[in-house]
């Protein structure tokens, strides 16, 4: 009988390139997902839609980070339109709020009139960053959130956003599709750096708008 899956074992996967998933939200058990094509942002050439830039200057959204992680996780787990279910299990939850506790695992939130209506959650290590999982109630807000990580992770002095798979939404943003080889090699280079993700703290309350988030991303790319 194999031992259930530990936080520290999530750990030790992400640092080889190996990541968790279930086949349902109903199913308890979890299997390791090793891909042979990546999907990674580029954190140097990260493409912001015209569109969007706008929507980020704006500061609709209040972000707000590692608020209310397991009410993250919840609306990414929830059913939503065009998925009647996700891969996102009770394992999966209480594994990703252990990582929570111990500073390894962060929400980025988009909140409005005090609700929470859009965001994101992934896994910090040295000078990456994995995303998991995004979802939006309002309009546009997920993409907000995801401007607002990268400028964070760049801020930070993070290398790496690893994304898992490539998706149409996440082609507007520049991804691109790497060789499993190619990927790991990265990671390990990545693995030997420091990062802090909450440097991004320490700047002054004039920097930490839309249209800063903005400026710092599209200055270099």
């Amino acid at each position: 009988m194999t031992r259930p899956i530990t936080a520290d074992d999530l750990l030790s996967f992400y640092q080889i390139g190996v990541f968790p998933m279930a086949e349902h939200r109903d199913d308890p058990e979890i299997f390791l997902v090793d891909p042979e094509m990546r999907g990674v942002l580029p954190l140097d050439d990260f493409h912001i839609p015209r569109k969007l830039r706008k929507v980020v200057r704006s500061d609709q959204f209040e972000i707000r980070v590692d608020t209310n992680f397991g009410r993250v996780m919840d609306a990414c787990a929830a059913p939503g339109p065009g998925r009647t279910s996700t891969w996102i299990n009770t394992t999966i939850f209480n594994l990703y709020n252990e990582l929570h506790r111990r500073g390894f695992a962060h929400s980025v939130e988009c909140w409005q009139e005090d609700e929470l209506v859009g965001g994101l959650y992934g896994v910090a290590l040295q000078g990456v960053f994995f995303g998991e999982s995004m979802f939006s109630r309002v309009s546009e807000a997920s993409k907000v959130a995801l401007v607002h990580l990268v400028d964070r992770l760049r801020v930070g002095g993070y290398v790496m956003l690893d994304a898992q798979f490539t998706n149409p939404h996440l082609e507007q943003f520049g991804i691109q599709e790497i060789p499993k080889r190619l990927f790991k090699r990265r990671l390990a280079e990545a693995m030997r750096r420091h990062a802090d993700f909450y440097a991004y703290s320490s700047l002054p309350a004039s920097e930490k708008t839309g249209a800063s988030s903005i400026q710092r991303i599209t200055q270099t790319s």
